[in-house]
């Protein structure tokens, strides 16, 4: 791909910008065709790039690896690429924290805490995203008591709509002595989904390295079921997953552990994680979506092939796997005290329906946090996913799934497929009109918008 130092309006001087052509996200449901694209090396690069969008009448999106099924960052103006906003700035151990380019991927991010003796409290179960994509957008792990990266954030640095650079913390910008302003803005720009600016930069809090103990077994979808508010209370980290047309389950507690590791052998993890997890799965995914019919007996099969192993390793060893095999996925936030509730309305959904569903549903959960667009905002929650294989007719299984979902509350993953707009949304999230609030104020001219935000959060 040719690339040019830009020292005109296309970017600012020391930036790259590319010719345009069609971005696509992971999933590959997603294509935008801006009409330019800026890769920036540095904060003023990209304020730079950001008031040139504006004299030109641009909209502009920051896009990070593309893993959101949704089209929160696609554009037609100006696409923000984060491939030279990377790296780790600061590593402070006396604060507890480290400071990271926002272009970062977790993969990075984690390999290079490990190698300090470091760890983030809780995150999700892939590290391909970039840190500020992750956080923007939701994502999650499980936990009992730890929350979503987003909680783990102390501070970000902040590109508005005229190019303004804003530090945010929960303190406020002490420069400024702005400590209520930009709380507010601190508060809301941890999971912003791109509305209120371009995140350039994000600390976040970390902790002494540690070992955790992961025990994985099948478990009858009756038994997870009826114990979920013991096996929640109980461990750490519990999540399982649920194999439609069949009564069995997979379940994976994580707890903290004094040792010693005792990570799964290298022949035996990849056994597991890449030729069962991946490879198998991917060729019974190929063949359940040429012939459908075969999808409950593959199910019957692959469920009574589970068994159990124990393994001790670093955090992000434990929390992510690979995941090779490409999907479309759907997935709701309910109260806690609804997962049991809906999950059985879903199971039934499937038993009396001719839908045909070869990934399992994933099954986690989340304490309370006071992010305004968080999906867990002011309520212990339990999120339940439910995902087709790329390819496959996906609209009815997601649509009878959210109907199930909304009827309890739920609040869908701002990266994943959902219908709701701004309508239900603002019903959902108590502190929605905050955030609103917030947005027409750092951005009243919809510098940062596009059709998704116009969606879910309004003109």
């Amino acid at each position: 791909m040719a690339v040019s130092n830009a020292v005109d309006g296309s970017g600012g001087r020391g930036s790259t910008t590319s010719p345009t052509r069609p971005w696509r996200n992971w999933a590959g449901n997603v294509t935008a065709r801006p009409a330019r694209t800026v890769a920036p090396a540095s904060t003023e690069e990209l304020a730079a790039a950001v008031r040139a969008a504006a004299e030109d009448g641009l909209t502009v999106k920051a896009a990070g690896t593309g893993h959101s099924f949704t089209a929160a960052a696609a554009t037609d103006g100006l696409l923000i690429r984060p491939e030279r906003l990377t790296g780790v700035r600061k590593v402070d151990r006396e604060a507890g924290t480290v400071t990271v380019a926002a272009g970062t991927p977790l993969k990075h991010l984690n390999e290079t805490l490990a190698a300090h003796g470091l760890s983030l409290t809780n995150m999700g179960d892939i590290m391909e995203q970039t840190v500020s994509g992750a956080t923007s957008t939701g994502t999650h792990g499980t936990g009992r008591d730890s929350a979503s990266i987003a909680a783990q954030i102390t501070g970000l640095e902040l590109v508005t709509a005229d190019g303004t650079v804003l530090t945010c913390s929960a303190r406020g910008n002490d420069e400024n002595n702005e400590n209520d302003e930009n709380s507010a803005v601190f508060d809301a720009a941890r999971l912003g989904l791109g509305a209120l600016g371009v995140i350039t930069e994000l600390t976040l809090a970390v902790e002494p390295e540690f070992l955790l103990t992961a025990r994985e077994e099948p478990m009858a979808f009756d038994e997870v079921t009826g114990r979920f508010d013991e096996l929640v209370a109980e461990n750490e980290h519990f999540e399982f997953y649920w194999f439609p047309h069949t009564g069995s389950c997979n379940t994976k507690r994580n707890n903290r552990s004094q040792g010693p590791a005792a990570p799964p052998g290298r022949v035996s993890g990849w056994v597991e994680d890449e030729l069962l997890s991946n490879g198998v799965f991917q060729l019974a995914c190929a063949v359940g979506r040429a012939v459908p019919a075969a999808i409950p007996g593959i199910a019957k099969v692959s469920s009574r092939a589970l068994s159990a192993r124990t393994y001790t390793d670093i955090p992000y060893r434990v929390f992510t796997s690979p995941r090779r095999v490409r999907f479309l996925e759907m997935e709701y936030a309910v109260p806690r005290e609804a997962a049991v509730a809906a999950l059985g309305e879903l199971r039934a959904l499937v038993e009396r329906s001719d839908f045909k569903v070869s990934f399992p549903v994933e099954v986690r959960t989340a304490p309370a946090d006071d992010i305004p667009l968080s999906t867990a905002s002011g309520r212990d929650t339990a999120y339940i996913a439910v995902h087709m294989y790329r390819g496959t007719p996906h609209q009815a299984y997601f649509a009878a799934t959210e109907r199930i979902m909304t009827a309890h509350g739920g609040r869908p993953h701002w990266g994943k497929l959902h219908t709701r707009d701004a309508g239900y949304l603002a019903d959902a999230y108590p502190r929605f009109a905050e955030f609103i609030t917030l947005r027409d104020r750092l951005d009243p001219e919809r510098r940062f918008a596009n059709d998704y935000l116009r969606r879910v959060l309004g003109d």
